[in-house]
């Protein structure tokens, strides 16, 4: 571990030649300067600082709120020959941590050095630990006993745990891609670093370039000002390319050059940037199937497909239903502060006789609704109304048809009452009416301005 790094800053060479023979003596690096604009230079990379209250060319207390701007963690010892109170208050509320009066023994300035050293470290042990106890995505985060989800679990492990910066994540949609991306990063040693994501689909190429690689300013009509991409903000950390078979072939060869080399430029700029920032991307489709059909790049699938990991559809996880089930069970009846606790038999057999179209999503979605509306301890085969509406839906007729009411159907009186049934019964709170219908946010203030409905703006 290299030796922390401290700054002194007096005016007085005798004072600085003192302070630095002790500090070196007992093995910090020191970094000396006698003036205000020689320890803005000197700064970099300081630990922590002594700083005199006079400068020649400035105050103490102004350096000091420079400094802990730059770090707002940075122990400084003020040290200052004026006793009056009002100065010593001035440098403690500028963020000093301690403050030493002139004349001073050496031995006083380096145990309040040692002690401010000591404070700022465990003050950053434990935010760093706080952040652990509240990441909710570890590899406990990943529910199921099944075969194929212990296979999904060992795989995640080895590639959170290799140096390979490419990670492919394919299967259905709503089989938690990208709950494994999220995993993945934080069993990294990227874990402190950010993790960023994008959905390919939701913009066009242009935007979703100038939201990765970022733009100069005047690159396009709406660049005002300079703009870091999300790959540059990334730099050590994650970025998730959801839906990347959805791009188009000029972006899949921007995005090859830079899973190749690793650098890039912002649109309209020439400089390289270089970053080191794992991708991991994910798609529902086929993608050699893609390839063949000349819609994705054959290079950028084989330079993404170093390490992959193929999520299972819920309906071949067996008994995984039933623990992602109780799983939800216990986090909405907490959250929305509802009796169930738990499944009955029958809820049971329904939920493992059930094919799950839309998969982890789609169980997620039918546990909040159910949870929402029961006033029971447990929820009955009766509870999943939706599911047996999906099956029932789903079900043709032996020529292929499907069967309507003999008076037919009027979508929008349906559309009306569904989302008017959902207000009700969330006392008209919209995110949560939107989740019990599936919907986004702006998709159910869309249909509440459509049909002219009240809710709780308050709740959007």
């Amino acid at each position: 571990m290299p030796p922390q790094r401290i700054l002194v800053v007096d005016d007085e060479r005798l004072v600085r030649w003192s302070l630095c023979q002790r500090l070196k003596a007992d093995g910090y690096e020191v970094a000396e300067a006698g003036s205000l604009a020689e320890a803005v230079a000197e700064f970099k990379n300081a630990d922590a600082a002594i700083l005199d209250f006079r400068l020649p060319d400035g105050d103490g207390i102004s350096l000091l709120k420079m400094l802990r701007q730059a770090d707002p963690d940075l122990p400084v010892v003020m040290l200052t020959a004026d006793k009056d109170v009002e100065t010593i208050v001035e440098a403690i509320k500028a963020g000093a941590s301690d403050y030493v009066t002139k004349p001073f023994e050496i031995d006083d300035v380096e145990l309040r050095l040692s002690r401010a050293l000591d404070g700022t470290r465990s003050r950053r042990e434990f935010r760093r630990l706080k952040e652990q106890v509240s990441r909710p995505f570890t590899f406990g985060s990943i529910i199921g006993e099944s075969e194929p989800m212990q296979r999904v679990k060992a795989l995640a492990r080895k590639v959170a745990e290799s140096p390979s910066s490419t990670v492919l994540i394919t299967g259905e949609s709503g089989t938690g891609k990208d709950l494994i991306a999220k995993v993945v990063h934080y069993g990294s040693d990227r874990a402190d670093a950010p993790f960023l994501n994008i959905t390919c689909s939701a913009l066009p190429e242009t935007l979703l370039e100038s939201e990765l690689f970022g733009h100069e300013r005047g690159a396009f009509t709406d660049a005002r000002q300079q703009k870091r991409g999300l790959f540059e903000q990334g730099d050590d950390g994650t970025v998730f390319l959801d839906e990347v078979a959805e791009t188009v072939p000029t972006f899949q060869a921007k995005l090859l050059r830079f899973l190749e080399e690793r650098t890039f430029h912002r649109l309209g700029g020439t400089t390289d940037i270089k970053v080191n920032v794992r991708v991991i991307a994910a798609t529902n489709q086929d993608l050699e199937k893609t390839v063949r059909d000349g819609k994705f790049r054959e290079d950028l699938y084989y330079r993404l497909n170093v390490m992959r990991i193929e999520m299972p559809p819920l309906r071949d996880r067996g008994r995984d239903i039933i623990l992602l089930a109780e799983h939800y069970i216990r986090a909405f009846s907490s959250e929305f502060r509802r009796p169930v606790r738990r499944l009955t038999k029958s809820a049971e057999q329904a939920l493992l006789d059930y094919s799950w179209p839309g998969n982890v999503r789609e169980l997620r979605n039918l546990i909040e609704r159910a949870v929402l509306l029961s006033e029971s301890e447990a929820l009955d085969a009766k509870d999943f109304e939706t599911m047996h509406a999906v099956r029932a839906s789903s079900s043709a007729a032996p020529d292929g048809s499907i069967s309507l009411p003999a008076e037919g159907l009027n979508i929008e009186d349906v559309e009306r009452r569904l989302v008017t049934l959902a207000l009700e019964r969330t006392r008209g709170n919209q995110t949560r009416a939107a989740a019990l219908l599936g919907l986004h946010r702006d998709q159910i203030r869309y249909r509440i301005e459509k049909f002219g409905l009240k809710a709780d703006d308050k709740n959007a």
